[in-house]
């Protein structure tokens, strides 16, 4: 089996568990509720906004923290986003495990030799 064979494999695995598949239902439900997913993405662009402003070295105002704190309670107490936001994590770590792995199997290749580049003295 090559290389692009186990690619695929894993790619049909990964469509194939639990967490795949509860993400997909979540993600369907969250289209199927307007409100809900309008919910989401107003959260999710004040949520950049307010990161982006503090990696810009901005001072974020006090209201817009509680702001910010309100708006990620509200969305917790509506059951679709909230089962959404759970299956998109659960998802998320599994290709964060995934992407490790295979990370740490290359990691003999990514180590830079502390040789290379100095000057001879």
């Amino acid at each position: 089996m090559n290389i692009y064979d186990h690619a695929h494999a894993l790619a049909k695995a990964i469509k194939a568990s639990p967490d795949y598949k509860n993400f997909r239902k979540a993600k369907e439900n969250l289209e199927g509720d307007s409100s809900a997913k309008e919910m989401l993405t107003d959260f999710r662009k004040q949520q950049f906004e307010h990161q982006k402003q503090k990696l810009s070295g901005l001072e974020v105002a006090p209201e817009q923290e509680e702001r910010l704190n309100r708006l990620l309670e509200v969305i917790h107490l509506n059951k679709t986003v909230k089962e959404y936001l759970e299956a998109e994590y659960r998802f998320s770590v599994m290709l964060a495990d995934i992407q490790k792995i295979i990370g740490e199997a290359m990691e003999d290749l990514m180590e830079v030799d502390p040789q290379v580049g100095q000057e001879e003295g």
